[in-house]
């Protein structure tokens, strides 16, 4: 079952075209990563399948109908780039406030100690760390027991503790049948999260697949080794050396390894692998501008659900 569509969905800010005709479908029970640099169009593309923003061209859909149905917007949970928080409200009072939007939220306690808050119930939100504003504005996010989760940026902030209290959260979810689209500049976040991933460059999608698919769709793998000089090599893409080990990326490993050893190179520890996701991501996006312009929603702990807590398939660049 498909819970969030954008058909051919174009946004416009002014001149500036912040999305470019996306497809996207989020289908019950997935994870999906969204991946791009800045401006990229991350942002856009949630507001417009959480009702925020309307496309200029093409159409969007939330459970079916219209994001802007308040019916189908207290069924997800958004976690926006920015949240405001009352600094006077204590986090319990916040997270009450938002609860008595739903019929039937996750009580105050279980909540917070998901998410690693227990012990700061009774502390003002002005007084937090911005770590701990960041995690219970994620946490809002799952108050309504919702079918669908936004999280846009969701660990800016956190310290390798605080997101890994929160990757554990949000597996959770997904384990009891959750529904969460994830966007991130964290590419160790996605790899370690989503089972699909989808990269989008200058308003665009660049690529709609598994991890492993994303990986292999620019065809280079990660030639690793301890060399003093090499000769001209076949095939590399980059190279760089790093605490005394080369890597090189190539888009012909076995090549690469046969010319080392034609030229009679010294050289030891030669290791081959295939690339990391922040390795296919950097060559998937190279040449792409980003769409500058885009426009982050920022939400507020008192306004309605949707901004306080409301809560093979490869294209070519």
């Amino acid at each position: 079952m498909t819970l969030a569509r954008a058909d051919q969905a174009s946004r416009r800010y002014g001149d500036v075209l912040a999305l470019d005709r996306v497809d996207l479908e989020v289908r019950a029970g997935e994870l999906v990563g969204l991946l791009g640099p800045n401006g990229a169009g991350k942002s856009t593309l949630m507001n417009l399948l959480v009702g925020l923003r309307r496309p200029s061209s093409g159409r969007v859909e939330l459970f079916g109908g219209d994001p802007r149905d308040p019916a189908s917007r207290r069924q997800i949970g958004v976690t926006p780039q920015e949240t405001g928080l009352p600094g006077t409200l204590r986090v319990g009072e916040v997270v009450e406030f938002v609860s008595a939007h739903y019929p039937d939220p996750v009580p105050r306690g279980e909540l917070l100690d998901r998410f690693g808050l227990g012990d700061l119930a009774r502390r003002q939100t002005g007084g937090l760390s911005g770590g701990q504003r960041r995690r219970l504005a994620v946490a809002l996010a799952f108050v309504g027991r919702p079918r669908l989760v936004l999280l846009d940026e969701p660990t800016t902030g956190l310290d390798v503790a605080a997101r890994r209290t929160l990757w554990d959260a949000i597996r959770a979810f997904h384990e009891d049948g959750g529904t969460v689209l994830l966007s991130s500049h964290y590419l160790e976040e996605v790899e370690a999260l989503a089972r699909r991933v989808v990269v989008i460059g200058h308003g665009r999608v660049l690529a709609d697949d598994t991890v492993g698919a994303v990986r292999d769709i620019v065809g280079v793998r990660r030639v690793s080794l301890v060399a003093d000089v090499l000769p001209e090599l076949p095939g590399v893409v980059r190279t760089e050396r790093i605490d005394g080990r080369l890597h090189l990326l190539t888009t012909d490993a076995d090549q690469l390894v046969r010319a080392l050893v034609t030229a009679g190179t010294t050289f030891a520890d030669l290791e081959v692998r295939p690339t990391s996701l922040e390795e296919a991501f950097l060559a998937i996006t190279a040449g792409e501008q980003p769409a500058t312009g885009e426009q982050p929603a920022t939400a507020a702990a008192g306004g309605p659900p949707t901004t306080a807590a409301a809560g093979g398939r490869t294209s070519p660049a």
